[in-house]
């Protein structure tokens, strides 16, 4: 069993699409990245790098390289999970948290489980996201930014 940890955060300017598990979520404000600056899949990319020890979205994807501006960040989590499979892991779960004032998420949740699930090649059942508003503290709070955490747990195949 192999365990990783990641996480993301974006600032959030007017007018800009709110990506979210790769979903687009209505909203006055979106994060601002070099690609579609999806914090979730950026989270969940890095916990699955990590828990393989092969560094982090930036060693593989760089911020500086024209060719992933604007990129949907699904193509950095599909990387991921064939690195993963490649060594010979699988999915266990998915546990991850998105911090974010506003908009409400629930009812987005359950089509970004199924795309994460998708892309991962496990189970929905397998894939946890919960979401949080910052309670008026910090970026978060003040509807500056939006932070994901995230873990997944590996398994051999």
């Amino acid at each position: 069993m192999r365990i990783g940890q990641g996480s993301d955060i974006h600032r959030l300017e007017d007018g800009r699409p709110l990506i979210i598990g790769g979903v687009t979520v209505p909203s006055a404000k979106g994060a601002v990245g070099h690609s579609d600056a999806d914090a979730l899949t950026h989270a969940v990319t890095d916990a699955i790098l990590g828990a393989i020890a092969d560094g982090d979205i930036g060693s593989h994807f760089s911020d500086r390289d024209e060719r992933w501006k604007g990129a949907d960040s699904f193509v950095f989590l599909r990387e991921a999970a064939g690195l993963m499979r490649g060594m010979g892991f699988e999915i266990a779960n998915v546990d991850s948290t998105i911090s974010l004032e506003s908009p409400k998420l629930r009812p987005f949740i359950d089509e970004m489980r199924a795309n994460l699930a998708s892309v991962l090649g496990t189970s929905v059942e397998n894939v946890s996201i919960k979401a949080k508003t910052g309670e008026g503290v910090d970026a978060v709070g003040e509807g500056r930014a939006i932070r994901v955490e995230a873990v997944v747990l590996l398994r051999p195949v």
